[in-house]
């Protein structure tokens, strides 16, 4: 498992922290210093069941700095979470051909006990 994570988020931090706490293997990415290319973020879609815009933090103040009320193509969408990588939603986490939105956090705690049968 991967878990995209940004350590200045509280959420992230707790989904990090249950997954510290957990028997599970996994790896954190900060997605911020090393972001998702345009193909990861793609296939995340994928696994997500969501559109780029399903996981773009909107109320942020860079996005509404930037893009405000402006309607936005799919593909735009895509193109902001490329451009500004920490816009993400997070903490998202990927375990193999799935991935969860974290939020709340327990819904990592949650999809980790259901994968070890706990």
């Amino acid at each position: 498992m991967t878990l995209l994570h940004r350590n200045e988020c509280s959420k992230s931090r707790c989904a990090l922290d249950y997954m510290q706490h957990s028997t599970a293997e996994y790896t954190i990415r900060d997605y911020v210093a090393d972001p998702l290319s345009r193909a990861e973020l793609t296939e995340l879609l994928h696994k997500l069941g969501k559109e780029a815009k399903d996981i773009v933090r909107t109320g942020d103040d860079l996005f509404k700095a930037l893009y405000g009320d402006i309607e936005l193509t799919s593909e735009q969408w895509l193109e902001v979470l490329v451009e500004h990588p920490i816009l993400l939603e997070r903490p998202i986490l990927i375990d193999g051909d799935k991935a969860i939105v974290g939020r709340p956090p327990e819904l990592v705690e949650e999809y980790v006990k259901a994968k070890q049968g706990k």
